[in-house]
């Protein structure tokens, strides 16, 4: 039994080290599907989703680096890995919290090396994805460049429809 004990501590070291950014929820009255159809769009985003006791996942996160204090764990405790873009998972994970009538809870999350409160969570989770912030980016570059553009294509018509008029006026 010990040695079947130090493979599952093992195997979450490994995760938390591999994954560097989790979200720590508590569950009750979760049912089977919902957590199933949970576990399927956590995966489609490169994460995963796991359920462990609580000394297990300390003991685990310890030996990763990470200090989490199991009296600030009550009930039920899984693990949200995410992988590509944290807070795309955050945004999933309240997504899920909403749609359950509050099945999940989360207490806590690691992104980046730094650990935070749920209520710092969810203050992330409000926060606009990678991709957004990609194109909101981008939108900021091209504004100046479509003016500038319509400015010089103003210009240049002006001078087309003044040559324009003149030739018109001298043939009359």
């Amino acid at each position: 039994m010990r040695q079947e004990k130090e493979l599952l501590l093992n195997e979450i070291k490994g995760q938390i080290e591999r994954f560097k950014s989790f979200v720590v929820i508590r569950y009750t009255a979760l049912q089977t599907n919902k957590a199933n159809e949970f576990r399927r769009e956590v995966g489609k985003f490169g994460g995963a989703v796991e359920v462990m006791r609580k000394r297990v996942l300390v003991r685990a996160a310890d030996a990763a680096g990470v200090t989490l204090d199991v009296e600030a764990l009550p009930g039920h405790i899984g693990l949200v890995y995410a992988n590509k873009d944290p807070i795309e998972i955050t945004k999933l994970v309240y997504k899920y919290k909403e749609d359950t009538a509050n099945a999940i809870d989360v207490l806590a999350g690691r992104f980046e090396g730094v650990l935070y409160t749920g209520k710092d969570v969810e203050k992330l989770s409000k926060l606009p994805g990678k991709d957004e912030m990609r194109a909101q980016f981008l939108s900021i570059l091209e504004a100046p460049m479509a003016h500038t553009l319509g400015v010089i294509d103003a210009l240049l018509s002006s001078v087309v429809y003044c040559l324009d008029n003149k030739s018109k006026s001298e043939l009359n």
